[in-house]
């Protein structure tokens, strides 16, 4: 689960953070997320190339084993910081390249 405090939710330019969801999540998960303030937006399954036009202004994405997060997806991601697992395992992220990038990846099984 992806966790943001109030304070956390305004990304390096001062803007609202943003978080791409890619699969279905928990409601209760969206509900937290915009509590913090945090804008959530959605988009179902995106292949990997659909993923990488999208990917540019968001702050965290969100997704479950249908999304797969290549290293052409982390190179188009601008302002990413954190990419969430909601669920087990991380095969379908490319982790080392996504933390060599400074990106933080986290998992919620």
């Amino acid at each position: 689960m992806l966790l943001w405090t109030k304070r956390q939710s305004e990304s390096v330019t001062g803007k609202m953070a943003r978080v791409l969801v890619c699969d279905p999540i928990a409601d209760e998960a969206v509900i937290m997320l915009r509590g913090a303030g945090i804008r959530v937006d959605f988009v179902r399954s995106p292949p990997p190339s659909v993923l990488r036009s999208l990917v540019g202004p968001y702050d965290a994405i969100v997704v479950r084993s249908a999304t797969k997060v290549t290293r052409e997806v982390i190179d188009a991601a601008e302002n990413l910081k954190v990419i969430a697992r909601a669920g087990a395992g991380l095969d379908n992220i490319d982790v080392e390249y996504a933390r060599s990038k400074g990106i933080e990846v986290i998992s919620s099984p």
